[in-house]
């Protein structure tokens, strides 16, 4: 099996069922170390995200915002915003096991197994969609994370700008609205927190393995860990760091964050 040409072919597929389906052959063969790498691969330039042919894309600001979890329209609102953050970001695996070459075979494997995770996500929120009578395209998306993926084309500013920023939000965000489900007793809202919790957990660890591999490509250049990716971060998201944040300490920390960033980014004085 040809590593790079095979995921491309994961990566630029639309329909879901059959990226999972390629993907889990592909992964496989993968593991049963049934592939080469070829050297003379040239990456793709994506111009549009593989899930334009079958969703309607809208301006971030064109979307209702999340305020009512009880009624059923609002629960499948809220479990189709999450299933399109974990399909963009099974893209976004995908494309970092594929757009970078001549790295230890661990990159490749942790990216792989993000991609796993994401895809296995994404399948338990879609059967959580279509308890409620609701399917992947039942209300309109943004592409946020799929610019973020164009806008990163290297690998130190891939792994700075979308593991260590755009899914660390995501260890601020999920906590919040766990506290709000659990504010009463519906019992499919405790469904959706169940898959939260484990969501919430595996995206520490993804989070990690962005920490791992950011600080691998800063040693490359030799280049402070802190300073760059406060540089890289306001560079692709301007305002970044300029804002206060209101991070989820603990998490953070467990994913690789230094105090010292977070102070930065929370606007506070200890790290707590």
């Amino acid at each position: 099996m040809d590593y790079f040409n095979t995921l491309e072919d994961v990566l630029l597929t639309s329909e879901p069922k059959d990226k999972i389906n390629k993907f889990n052959k592909f992964y496989k063969n993968f593991l049963n170390n049934e592939y080469t790498f070829n050297d003379s691969y040239i990456p793709c330039d994506l111009k549009e995200p593989s899930y334009g042919t079958f969703l309607e894309i809208v301006k971030p600001t064109s979307l209702p915002k999340i305020k009512n979890f009880n009624t059923n329209e609002g629960k499948k609102y809220l479990v189709h915003t999450i299933l399109h953050i974990e399909y963009s970001a099974i893209d976004l695996a995908l494309d970092a096991a594929l757009r970078f070459k001549g790295l230890p075979i661990k990159y490749y494997q942790d990216w792989l197994e993000v991609a796993s995770d994401e895809i296995r996500h994404f399948l338990m929120l879609e059967k959580l969609l279509n308890e409620l009578d609701g399917k992947y395209g039942d209300f309109p998306v943004h592409k946020n994370l799929f610019e973020a993926l164009q806008d990163t084309p290297t690998f130190l500013r891939r792994m700075a700008a979308v593991p260590r920023y755009l899914e660390a939000n995501g260890l601020d965000q999920n906590p919040k609205i766990m506290e709000k489900l659990k504010s009463n007793n519906d019992p499919f809202n405790r469904k959706i927190l169940k898959v939260l919790e484990i969501i919430l957990e595996e995206e520490v660890d993804h989070v990690r393995k962005g920490d791992v591999w950011y600080k691998y490509a800063c040693d490359l250049e030799n280049l402070d860990y802190d300073s760059t990716y406060l540089e890289i971060i306001e560079d692709v998201f301007p305002g970044s760091t300029k804002r206060k944040m209101d991070l989820n300490f603990e998490a953070r920390k467990e994913a690789g964050f230094s105090c010292d960033v977070l102070k930065i980014l929370s606007k506070k004085d200890d790290c707590k």
